[in-house]
This record gives structure tokens, sequence and C-alpha cells, in this order.
């Protein structure tokens, strides 16, 4: 989880400066900057698991899936 959040701090300080920098507005930059790294966080974690799975698959220690009802 750490990983993740670092990325974030990252990601919402690289989206603000290139808004901010194409458009010289504060508001839009910080709207562009809280929005599409939040989105791309939580993408991230689920391409996480989705890569993990896929290793997990290539080493044949895949576990059973899980099905909710």
């Amino acid at each position: 989880m750490v990983k993740t959040t670092t990325f974030a701090i990252m990601h919402f300080t690289v989206a603000f400066a290139v808004v901010y920098a194409m458009t010289g507005s504060l508001m839009i930059g910080g709207a562009v900057a809280l929005v599409e790294p939040a989105i791309n966080t939580v993408a991230f974690h689920f391409h996480e698991k989705v890569w993990k799975r896929i290793e997990q698959k290539r080493s044949g220690r895949l576990p059973p899936p899980v099905f909710n009802a």
C-alpha cells in the first residue's frame, strides 16, 4: 500500500504541474490533479492484481477462482 500511496502523491504533483503549465489556471490544474490521478491510482491497483494473477498462472501456482454469490 505504501508503493501505491507514494505513486499517487507523485502522480498528483505531475498532473498538477503539467496542466498548470498548459493552462496557467490553479483551478483547472487542481481539479485535474485530483480527478485523473485518483482514477489512475485505482486502475493501477487492479493492474497489479491482474499481473499477479498472470504471474501465478505462468508459474503453475494459480489459486482456484473465487466466486461471490
